[in-house]
């Protein structure tokens, strides 16, 4: 269960990838049409992202789901997801009725046009099955080892091969099935359109309560880029920007709470803390509330209260679907490419319909906020920011560069051997460490997290805001280049007594021996040590590297000398299988490498 729940976070992640190309899509779209610079090829450049959605959802989930992010899995993607549609395309049915009384050139175009529609129908979902297919089977087979007449297309290579054969695969089960599922999904569709109130309310909710998860991703793209058809275009957001007066419903519910209704609620938080701390406060709750009104980003607003009071959180959700019904029962039609804040309203002004409602809705659902989390903040006592007990005085946080605050993240987390993957999505890190109960979370606090969330005992995230993705990308380069040292209570370093015990024992194998003397210098000895904590030549099946970290395949990993790895170098190991293990190495260990797959392959 908890696998499948992990795999879901990851695919929730990996959607952001593609998403985050929309503000750009949406922004060249608008900015190209008649009323604003009436310049034709800007617009054409926006309207070609959004017209290929399916290929971008197919390379970013793809590059977003391998280990490392690495490219090979979008080129594999890439390669299924132009696979499956082509084939597709090829065995799709024409009804009768599409050709009927048509002969020549004109049943050709008729042909075609009914091609060219049922596939933009098909595009997302192809492009999703294609991405998620290849970022798994990169996890799998990037490692593999073909026979030597087949090297060549062995590890990464093999990628690309294996998408290509799923692709034509699944495109046999989606062409000849294709009239089944069309029904499928058009019935899927028009259920979730024709629910009304009740559907639009559920989603709002659960849209909310899934962001404690973060799989609310998975439920927006069903609704976004899915959910309905006009014209090729499917989703609320898709058919928004292709002129479908009925599009819009599953967006415009979203723009009272996050422009309104959340500052709102900034503002009583403000109000409601302690006179000496207001001061101090202030900035905080301003810059969220400015973020949730100008972009629509609310999550650093929501994890202030999330956890701390989940009956008021529970109270934000309902609003939210509240907010759903309302907008669509006045008749209101707003888009966004991003998010609900006042970029994308401002932006889309003229595509909206009735879009000067929102005022009086914004208004009310402000003054609604405002009131409820007052009182109740005021009533339950909470410990919202600015009225935290007062354990004494906190040295004020030191202003850090970026490099100073990575490293300084590092050391929270656990230090660098407490690191396994970092990743991030729009406001949160999203880790995996070797030990997710070895954080400093006060420290991790004071450098500018609003939320911590364990998922099982490696799975974190740590909720900073639209700067995620940025402080991820210094905490690799603080790891890689840096490393520093653990938090107390991690233990990182060890001798290498007992490998160095062992190594007689496995340099005693007159194969390992052999090899052994083709390399000179302390690669073979690095070499010879590492094959002995790791259990000798007959224990290992497999073993690849990778940016910064060996990735092995083993017989038993209970023979493993975790004590003795370490000392050797090894910062941090994490199992990712029944028999498969990552080991985080630093520099000077990365020699060694290429002479232990050397000593493997000795017979």
């Amino acid at each position: 269960m908890s696998s499948r729940f992990s795999g879901l976070q990851q695919l929730g992640r990996a959607l952001m990838l593609p998403i985050a190309v929309l503000p750009i899509a949406g922004l060249l779209l608008r900015l190209g049409q008649p009323d604003l610079l009436g310049w034709a090829a800007m617009a054409a450049a926006g309207d070609a992202i959004f017209s290929n959605l399916g290929l971008l959802f197919a390379v970013g989930v793809g590059v977003g789901l391998a280990r490392e992010n690495n490219g090979a899995a979008g080129l594999a993607a890439l390669v299924g997801f132009v696979v499956t549609t082509r084939a597709v395309e090829t065995l799709m049915a024409i009804p009768a009725s599409v050709t009927a009384q048509l002969v020549g050139p004109a049943r050709d175009l008729a042909v075609a046009a009914f091609k060219t529609r049922e596939l933009a129908k098909l595009s997302v979902p192809v492009g999703l099955l294609s991405g998620i297919i290849a970022g798994t089977s990169y996890n799998r087979f990037s490692n593999v080892t073909l026979p030597s007449y087949l090297s060549f297309f062995g590890g990464r290579r093999l990628v690309p091969i294996i998408s290509g054969i799923v692709g034509l695969a699944l495109a046999a089960v989606l062409g000849y099935a294709w009239p089944i599922l069309e029904r499928g999904m058009d019935t899927t569709s028009n259920a979730i359109l024709g629910a009304g109130p009740i559907g639009l309310f559920a989603y709002g909710v659960l849209n909310r309560i899934l962001i404690v998860t973060g799989l609310h991703h998975i439920l927006n793209n069903f609704a976004w880029f899915i959910v309905g058809d006009y014209h090729g275009a499917t989703g609320d957001l898709r058919r928004f920007f292709a002129g479908d007066p009925s599009a819009g419903g599953f967006m415009s519910g979203f723009f009272p709470v996050m422009m309104f209704g959340l500052p709102g609620a900034c503002l009583a938080m403000y109000h409601t803390a302690r006179p000496e701390r207001r001061a101090a406060t202030a900035g905080l709750l301003l810059s969220l509330g400015l973020t949730a009104f100008l972009t629509g980003v609310t999550e650093p607003v929501e994890f202030t209260f999330m956890f701390l009071a989940p009956v008021l959180y529970a109270l934000h959700a309902i609003a939210t679907g509240l907010s759903m019904v309302i907008m669509n029962a006045c008749g209101v039609r707003l888009g966004f490419s991003f998010s609900a804040g006042l970029f994308d309203y401002v932006l889309n002004f003229s595509h909206a319909q009735r879009p000067l409602l929102l005022v009086p809705i914004g208004a009310a659902y402000f003054a609604l906020y405002y009131v409820v989390f007052r009182v109740c903040i005021v009533r339950l006592n909470l410990a919202t920011p600015g009225r935290e007990a007062d354990d004494g005085p906190d040295a004020a946080p030191a202003v850090l560069s970026a490099d100073g605050r990575a490293d300084a993240f590092v050391v929270a987390l656990g230090g660098a051997g407490n690191l396994v993957e970092v990743e991030a999505c729009t406001t949160r890190l999203r880790l995996v460490l070797v030990d997710n109960q070895a954080i400093d979370e006060a420290a991790l606090r004071r450098l500018g997290a609003l939320g911590v969330l364990r998922a099982g005992a490696q799975g974190l995230q740590v909720v900073l805001g639209p700067e995620a993705d940025q402080v991820a990308g210094n905490i690799r380069d603080s790891v890689k280049h840096r490393a520093p040292a653990a938090a107390p209570g991690v233990k990182l370093a060890a001798t290498a007594t007992a490998a160095a015990a062992a190594v007689p024992a496995v340099a005693a194998d007159p194969a390992v021996a052999a090899v052994a003397a083709g390399n000179r210098g302390g690669d073979a000895a690095q070499a010879t040590a590492l094959l002995a904590a790791l259990g000798g030549r007959a224990n290992l099946l497999d073993v690849e590297q990778c940016a910064g970290r060996i990735l092995i395949r083993a017989a038993r990993l209970d023979a493993f000398d975790e004590q003795a790895l370490k000392g050797l170098g090894i910062r941090a190991i994490a199992r990712t299988g029944d028999n498969t293990v990552q080991l985080l190495i630093s520099h000077g260990i990365e020699a060694g490498v290429e002479p232990l797959r050397r000593l493997l392959a000795a017979v």
